[in-house]
């Protein structure tokens, strides 16, 4: 099931999109009993937003070997780092990502983004993980580079309004079209050059362990995100240019780049 979140004439919802490119729209949030409102919109008619509004993004670095080697600092984690990105940096398909004033050096991320569902997880085993997974969406990690590398701690260089974009919907049942989320295909195009290509299967930290190590540290709520780690290829973005990342099951998530907006409210409607 493809859930998203979308405005419409009569304002925000969230909805189930099927394969005729109708958005069935339901009561409420789509954790536990879907009831479906009755009213349907055509996707061309309706504006897709980020999937959900999570209270945090919990973030993982360094979980491919060839990103470690191509950051060139140091050597592989011995056990999950964990970082996070405001809920205000969330923007949805179609945003534009913004470069901070004066800066030259943002940076692409694309990852697997994993949703907790209504059950969250707190202090769960890596057996017990899955069990709190809701589904699964594509984010893009938007890192200002030249901060991270000054500030020796990410949070400013991760955290700017628009570093997150994530879509274009969450799938609750990759088994169900025949995909493991242990093993996905992620990709990232700028103007349509293959800048990153990799698979989760390469994540030096599986998707247990990641939600089982977090909810050691902090609770998981339901509609968090959870972002598990980026391939080889990272690079710079600019003004003008369009970010494509694409992951196998999950569609593709297109964000233009612009410039700094004084009176930004990226993450107003998100």
């Amino acid at each position: 099931m493809r859930i998203v979140r979308f405005a419409h004439p009569a304002g925000m919802s969230f909805g189930v999109l099927d394969g005729d490119g109708q958005v069935a729209q339901i009561e409420g949030h789509p954790f536990g009993q879907i009831s479906f409102t009755g009213q349907r919109y055509a996707a061309a008619d309706v504006r897709l937003l980020s999937p959900i509004l999570p209270s945090k993004v919990v973030c993982i670095g360094k979980n491919y070997a060839d990103h470690v080697q191509e950051m060139n600092t140091g050597d592989a984690p011995k056990e999950p780092l964990i970082f996070l990105k405001p809920s205000t940096s969330v923007i949805g398909p179609g945003d534009a990502i913004r470069i901070p004033a004066g800066s030259t050096n943002v940076h692409h991320e694309v990852e697997l983004a994993v949703v907790i569902g209504a059950r969250g997880a707190r202090q769960v085993t890596p057996e017990q993980a899955m069990a709190s997974v809701f589904g699964y969406t594509i984010g893009n990690d938007v890192t200002e580079r030249d901060m991270q590398r000054s500030d020796g701690q990410w949070t400013r260089a991760k955290g700017f309004d628009s570093f997150c974009p994530l879509g274009p919907w969450i799938e609750t049942d990759l088994a169900g079209i025949g995909k493991d989320p242990a093993d996905l295909e992620v990709t990232c195009t700028v103007d349509g050059e293959l800048r990153q290509s990799g698979r989760t299967s390469q994540l030096l930290f599986g998707l247990p362990t990641l939600i089982s190590h977090i909810s050691q540290v902090m609770t998981l709520l339901p509609g968090d995100v959870v972002l598990t780690g980026t391939p080889s290829g990272v690079g710079p973005i600019a003004p003008g240019q369009r970010v494509e990342c694409t992951i196998e099951g999950l569609g593709t998530l297109a964000n233009s780049v612009a410039g700094a907006d004084p009176a930004s409210t990226a993450g107003s409607a998100r």
